[in-house]
């Protein structure tokens, strides 16, 4: 069977320019192209599961505009359960401004239209989806009442919890509580646990430190220097898949989305990790959020090349 994942989270259309580097404030900059991408962290998360092989209910909110119809119709593409994908009248879709950089650095603005509407009613609403799930993932582009009474609800079930606290804000100790596992950058992770993230030794810390506000297993992610793991049997450094990198946009959000499908398959903590890790750096070698987004036959493959003469079934285990 189809491991079963439910993700609650943000839809968004991306509006991506390519540019020679970031603009100063004042400066105008001739940019190398423009694309119109469908993306949001909830929304990429749904896809890099759904694309790993999961079956995907998501729970969210677009505006009754162009964009929220192309958004469900691509989402509905990757066969993702979409009962609870709330249309909201009179507001419009969740929209990106992402600027990517010759160096594939972004920097991204976001105005959450409907996503700001979903709310509690709507987590009660699926109720009895997220009671039947394996997993639940969460971010922090909707309201944080929505995220927490879905987390609420998981947890009361034994519903295992993945939580992507992106973007990053104030949390209290009793949802990080309820979470099985924190997957957090370093700017996120520098922010909850007041431990500025510089390397290795900050990012082990920084883990700990979240290990003890209440969270069963942090995952610190820090791009193209790899990823630092953390649980009670204790901490773990995985370094980065070497790749050319094009754009590193959605690729926070792919390791999530394979790190849950990993765990759900029977992958341990490490082996889960270092999966998603592969995920994500082949993420970051195309432009673009769901259009970067790997398959598993993709992953499968690109995990055998990285490493000759081992099959994939072997690294991944």
């Amino acid at each position: 069977m189809k491991p079963r994942i439910t993700v609650v989270g943000s839809v968004n259309m991306d509006l991506v320019f390519r540019t020679p580097r970031m603009p100063a404030v004042g400066e105008t900059l001739h940019g190398h192209a423009f694309c119109q991408v469908a993306g949001g962290k909830g929304a990429n998360q749904a896809v890099a599961a759904a694309r790993q092989g999961a079956e995907i209910t998501f729970i969210g909110a677009i505006g009754d505009d162009n964009f929220g119809v192309s958004s469900r119709q691509s989402l509905g593409a990757e066969k993702i359960d979409l009962t609870y994908l709330t249309t909201s009248t009179g507001i419009a879709t969740g929209v990106a401004g992402i600027l990517v950089d010759d160096s594939g650095n972004n920097s991204i603005v976001v105005t959450a239209g409907a996503n700001a509407t979903l709310s509690v009613a709507h987590i009660d609403a699926a109720s009895a989806v997220i009671a039947a799930t394996q997993f639940l993932i969460c971010q922090l582009e909707t309201p944080l009442p929505t995220v927490t009474r879905a987390i609420e609800l998981a947890h009361a079930h034994g519903v295992r919890v993945i939580f992507n606290p992106a973007p990053a804000q104030a949390l209290p100790d009793t949802l990080l509580a309820m979470t099985d596992y924190l997957v957090v950058n370093e700017t996120e992770a520098s922010q909850l646990s007041g431990i500025e993230v510089t390397g290795q030794d900050s990012a082990r810390q920084a883990a700990q430190a979240l290990l003890g506000r209440g969270a069963l297993a942090v995952l610190l992610t820090m791009g193209e220097h790899g990823t630092m793991i953390a649980d009670k049997n204790g901490d773990q450094f995985i370094p980065a898949i070497s790749v050319d990198v094009i754009d590193t946009t959605a690729a926070g959000d792919t390791f999530v989305g394979a790190f849950a499908v990993g765990l759900a398959n029977g992958l341990t903590l490490y082996h889960a990790s270092v999966e998603a890790q592969y995920a994500a750096a082949l993420a970051v070698t195309k432009l673009g959020a769901q259009t970067s987004i790997p398959t598993r036959q993709e992953v499968l493959e690109f995990m055998a090349r990285k490493t000759p003469g081992h099959q994939a079934s072997d690294i991944a285990s």
